[in-house]
């Protein structure tokens, strides 16, 4: 029987890994369906790396169980290594930040990963419709009354006008993101289509939204924005990421204003 070879030991060199350009962490709903597959899609650029946590959450979207997550929000974000050195990490989740507080989920990621810039859906709408300058604005969710009011109030305490709101009107998220993308569409021209309105935000990361925004634009001659759209913009932007992605609507010709 022959003996076993001995172990050559092999020279090697180290590189900055991937990611040499930006480190971008995305905190993710257990439940999400929609998020990683539009977020990669604008986010994946040479020398971005992307690194996902799921974080628990229940499949009825309540004012209640979304303030739940509150409490799994440190594990979740302690699931991305504060090795990596992340440039920005994002809680995706945009009825979850309405009702936990951006302050108070920013405190929480902040605490976990002090040296990155932090966002949540809700944060970057605001952000993207001050870079647009879109004060009077329709919004669109598939939430229940309770929450799609909680979302109108928090826009409007920050500022802006919100003339038309629309609902599918679900508390189930797996149903959430079943609901079609023509179905979105049609949405968006039925309620973005006022002429008191500038611009249209869809919200919940769950609707797919990113493959119709050009068309949508197209169709009411206004931006179109949704929550991973923001998202991502607002996260390539506090990474330092400047480049125009096509397809990806007219928020992405734009930069961030200088204080945020």
């Amino acid at each position: 029987m022959n003996a076993a070879p001995d172990i050559q030991a092999l020279q090697f060199t180290s590189d900055g890994g991937l990611g040499g350009t930006a480190r971008i962490g995305l905190i993710v709903l257990q439940s999400d369906q929609t998020l990683e597959h539009e977020l990669s899609g604008v986010l994946r650029q040479p020398g971005v790396a992307l690194y996902h946590a799921r974080i628990p959450n229940e499949m009825e979207v309540t004012s209640d169980t979304l303030r739940k997550m509150e409490t799994d929000l440190p594990a979740a974000a302690a699931l991305l290594p504060a090795a990596f050195g992340l440039d920005a990490i994002g809680y995706c989740c945009t009825s979850g930040a309405t009702m936990i507080g951006e302050a108070r989920v920013d405190a929480i990621l902040r605490s976990v990963h002090p040296g990155a810039r932090t966002t949540n859906p809700l944060t970057a709408c605001k952000a993207a419709l001050s870079a647009l300058k879109l004060k009077r604005i329709a919004l669109i969710t598939p939430y229940a009354a309770e929450v799609t009011e909680g979302m109108r109030d928090n826009l409007a305490a920050a500022g802006f006008q919100v003339n038309a709101v629309g609902s599918f009107n679900q508390s189930d998220d797996f149903k959430v993101a079943r609901i079609s993308s023509q179905s979105i569409l049609e949405a968006v021209k039925e309620v973005g289509g006022r002429a008191d309105c500038d611009g249209v935000f869809v919200s919940c990361t769950s609707l797919r939204v990113m493959g119709i925004i050009a068309e949508a634009e197209a169709a009411i001659g206004k931006p179109v924005l949704s929550s991973n759209q923001v998202t991502a913009w607002h996260l390539a932007r506090l990474a330092g990421l400047r480049s125009s992605i096509a397809g990806a609507g007219m928020l992405f010709h734009t930069q961030l204003k200088p204080q945020e």
